[in-house]
């Protein structure tokens, strides 16, 4: 059925729980997993910024960086192989069906934060942007 899973992943709880189950549903296919994670553009906004805009893209790189190692220690626990990306994006939706592109993904797993209401329609949901426009199936866990 799917032979290739890609696991967008933010190092949020409701992720980690998506890379639970997409690692899972991986060893149960014996398919082949890659674990994402997209590092957003910092665009200085303010002139009271304390750290340089390169400082805190290194650090937003760091926790990627976090989450992926987290990642692979999670997929050795259950004994999945995994191949892990991560790319800096203006756009976080589009980095992840983009990867998916890439790599020959035929499927993308990942969390749903459940915003509602103002909180949603203001912050956006990738995972809401990532079913609407990606060619590949998507399975979101909540």
């Amino acid at each position: 059925m799917f032979t290739h899973l890609l696991i967008a992943t933010d190092g949020s709880e409701l992720s980690h729980k998506a890379l639970n189950g997409g690692l899972s549903l991986a060893k149960s296919l014996q398919a082949k997993v890659t674990v994402y994670c997209a590092v957003i553009q910092y665009l200085p906004t303010t002139e009271f910024v304390v750290d340089s805009p390169l400082e805190i893209m290194k650090q937003l790189e760091g926790l990627a960086d976090q989450y992926l190692a987290n990642a692979q220690t999670l997929a050795s626990s259950q004994e999945v192989s995994i191949e892990t990306r991560k790319s800096v994006e203006y756009s976080v939706y589009e980095g992840i069906i983009e990867c998916a592109r890439i790599q020959g993904c035929d499927l993308i797993l990942m969390a749903s934060h459940g915003r509602r209401g103002l909180t949603g329609l203001i912050l956006g949901s990738e995972t809401q942007k990532v079913l609407t426009h990606s060619k590949i199936p998507v399975l979101v866990f909540r």
